[in-house]
């Protein structure tokens, strides 16, 4: 759902290079550099440069990371939501994302690592998800601003991961898109009622633009010029557009809808560019961003404690699951016998 953390910084750059070990290799390089150029698919069971398999690993299990981790904010408002519906609506975002993680998971499996792996790393600190989660989400105005927003900004990042090199990736992020254009739509709604309501009702609204707005451009990652994975990342078809565009796109697009609603985007700079046919905006604060990236941001500690606690607890139905399809498999060979 949220790349933003797939061009972090993870290693030393050197890690990314891929040398062919012999004659061989470098001939199987080319055939895949040809393969990736001619916009063809790159599926499990073909030649991959170590480089890339590793760099698939990490952005596909942290974008997992990060529909897992997007669960919490939303969850402690479900027994809050204002009506049976809202709450019914949210139950389903919420059961979307879960299902999210899990195909992610298991694209990334393919690349022969496993989940307990992905899942030690993200417990124990090496592996990042999206800075954005690691916000409070203090009003049900929240719950909309994430839709429209997060959620928004996620559709920016992942609709050209369709169009991945990487087969698996690729396939699981057309349904996950789908289901993201209704959060999207979910939150959009939610912030409409809400600005069609009262006076408090709007001020609510504003109040949660205000919190979320900074944080979610910041979502889209620093220019590329200062991640060291973009260009390997561009160069391999994973990624097929920069951050900075991404981000102009998003901006492009929402200012019209907060306008739609009688919102005020929370950015003094932010005004229409005629010559670029773009929004300019304001400064963004990195500072902020690498607070968080790094673990010092408002929630950090929070989401990671509540993950290692839900995992820890879920053990039994980890072992129950395990033990009912050894006996099945066990049923099954005596059957066929």
């Amino acid at each position: 759902m949220y790349t933003q953390s797939m061009d972090l910084p993870q290693g030393q750059p050197g890690e990314l290079r891929a040398v062919p070990a012999d004659a061989a290799s470098a001939d199987a390089e080319a055939r895949f550099d040809e393969r990736v150029a001619a916009d063809r698919k790159v599926e499990p069971q073909d030649w991959m440069p170590d480089a890339y398999r590793r760099t698939l690993v990490r952005q596909i299990s942290q974008h997992a990371h990060s529909e897992v981790v997007g669960m919490l904010p939303e969850g402690n408002w479900v027994t809050r939501a204002p009506s049976l519906e809202r709450k019914a609506i949210l139950l389903a975002k919420i059961q979307d994302e879960g299902g999210h993680g899990l195909y992610l998971y298991a694209a990334a499996e393919t690349l022969g690592t496993s989940r307990d792996q992905m899942i030690a790393a993200l417990h124990s600190g090496k592996a990042k998800y999206s800075s954005i989660f690691n916000y409070p989400t203090l009003t049900w105005a929240d719950m909309g601003a994430i839709g429209w927003l997060v959620d928004g900004a996620a559709i920016m990042n992942q609709i050209p991961l369709c169009r991945c090199s990487y087969g698996p990736y690729a396939r699981a992020m057309i349904r996950i898109c789908k289901e993201e254009s209704f959060h999207q739509r979910q939150g959009f709604d939610i912030m409409l009622a809400l600005c069609r309501g009262t006076p408090e009702q709007k001020a609510m609204a504003q109040d949660a633009l205000d919190r979320w707005w900074w944080p979610v451009v910041m979502m889209f990652g620093p220019s590329d010029a200062d991640s060291i994975h973009s260009a390997h990342t561009m160069k391999w078809g994973i990624k097929r557009i920069s951050n900075d565009e991404l981000r102009q796109k998003f901006i492009d697009a929402t200012v019209p809808q907060a306008e739609l609603l009688g919102l005020t985007i929370p950015d003094p700079d932010l005004k229409w560019n005629a010559e670029r046919g773009h929004y300019d905006h304001g400064p963004i604060d990195w500072d902020e961003f690498w607070r968080t990236v790094n673990g010092n941001g408002p929630c950090n500690r929070e989401r990671l404690a509540a993950r290692v606690r839900a995992h820890e607890k879920g053990e039994w139905v980890r072992e129950a699951a395990l033990a009912h399809a050894a006996k099945a498999r066990a049923r099954a060979a005596k059957a066929a016998a």
